[in-house]
């Protein structure tokens, strides 16, 4: 039976999570929409750079608590470890769009942040725990609703935020709600594992050459990505929240497309150094478009949904280059490289807002910025070829992973192991 036939033939606990994991993945576009709109007259008339700080405080406080998520599950479970961080989103959602400030919205972003690492990091070992049809089919199903939550984001934020800046906040809660819910009634406990996790464990794997010079790739890489996902909103001329909601809404159409899709099939024809080389040279010259062309509207929105490509492409193939070539325990490595890349992240749009309200004709800055650091990780990338062309022979040539394989997998990643 082909994997895309096992991947919808799941029981009901998989297909809990996995709409968890869609109105979760949600939340990485959902504000774009409605940043112009908080900052605006109508909102909270709040500065370009205290809006950034939406981003900053929710991936910045996502990062650290990655480097926590694999103790935590390890001592919780999966499952209370899933309800915990679905609790602390609908809540923090909920108080994000009751807000009277946008100082009272940073915060409840930060703590939307911590429930958000929670529930990815264990979402994925509920998923592969829960599903029938073994491991491949249980990552392609994530894959998918990581997919759909990227790309539908924007546009529910759209939707919503012409309503009222409120509405995307109370929207995630209420949606969040109904998926606690689902996990609660429908998601068996899982066992824990054997081994419990140690806490300084995602820090002391820094010392290992090729997972700190893959990490540093994902920040850098990760800084232009914020940098357009953050600030190209303020760019886009005076367009309605929803008209910007289709904007990001073809953004993350590609975001999922290639990740899915594309990322896989180049891997396998020309390899990931050289699919990765590619999409960063990419990136750095649709970086440069929008730095270049960033008074004019239609340049900078068909730049923004172009790379959605390359985003897509990196994101799938840069973490799994952390996977593969790390030499420590998937776990540690996914939430050593989650903490670097989301600290690059959150900076990002909020440095980027900076340059602008200091530096005279700053909206070009932030983009040239964002390109350098682009090529930047491509260069640091360069340095672990030889291993990642060595994990693309050994994965090539691997036999199919049998039940004991996946459940093997299954059991790393309750410890903790993010996408």
């Amino acid at each position: 039976m082909s994997t895309s036939s096992n991947m919808f033939k799941q029981p009901k606990a998989v297909w809990a999570v996995a709409f968890a994991c869609v109105i979760s993945f949600m939340g990485i576009g959902l504000v774009d929409p409605i940043l112009p709109k908080i900052a605006g007259p109508d909102g909270l008339n709040a500065s370009k750079t205290m809006t950034e700080l939406l981003f900053t405080s929710y991936l910045v406080v996502t990062a650290v608590a990655m480097l926590v998520t694999g103790w935590v599950s390890s001592r919780l479970g999966a499952k209370r470890t899933l309800i915990v961080g679905l609790v602390l989103i609908v809540i923090f959602a909920a108080l994000a769009g009751a807000s009277q400030h946008i100082g009272e919205i940073i915060g409840f972003r930060a703590g939307w942040g911590l429930g958000n690492a929670l529930f990815i990091a264990t979402s994925l070992a509920v998923i592969v725990g829960s599903a029938s049809g073994g491991f491949a089919g249980a990552i392609v199903l994530y894959e998918t609703a990581l997919g759909v939550g990227i790309a539908c984001g924007p546009l529910v934020g759209g939707i919503l935020g012409t309503v009222s800046w409120r509405g995307p906040f109370f929207g995630v809660a209420v949606l969040m709600g109904i998926a606690l819910i689902a996990t609660i009634t429908m998601v068996s406990d899982l066992p824990r594992p054997a081994t419990k996790s140690s806490i300084i464990e995602p820090i002391a794997a820094l010392k290992h050459r090729s997972l700190l010079t893959t990490s540093i790739t994902g920040l850098l890489y990760n800084w232009g990505f914020f940098t357009i996902l953050g600030y190209t909103p303020f760019l886009m001329g005076d367009i309605t929240a929803i008209q910007l909601g289709f904007v990001f809404f073809g953004w993350g159409i590609f975001v999922a497309i290639f990740a899915i899709f594309g990322a896989p099939a180049l891997r396998e024809r020309v390899g990931t150094p050289k699919t990765l080389y590619g999409a960063f040279s990419l990136m750095t010259v649709l970086s440069l478009v929008i730095g270049i062309w960033s008074q004019h509207p239609v340049v900078v929105i068909c730049a923004v949904i172009a790379s959605g490509i390359v985003i897509g492409l990196n994101n799938t193939l840069v973490t799994t280059a952390v996977m593969s070539i790390a030499p420590v325990p998937r776990p540690v490595a996914s939430a050593t490289y989650g903490f670097v890349r989301f600290i690059g992240g959150g900076l990002a749009p909020y440095v980027a807002s900076l340059l602008v309200e200091h530096v005279d004709h700053g909206a070009h800055l932030p983009f040239y910025i964002g390109a350098v650091t682009v090529a930047l990780g491509a260069i640091a990338l360069s340095t672990v070829h030889g291993a990642l062309t060595a994990a693309d022979q050994v994965d090539a040539h691997a036999e199919p992973a049998g039940e004991e394989q996946d459940e093997e997998r299954a059991e790393e990643l309750a410890l903790g192991e993010v996408d």
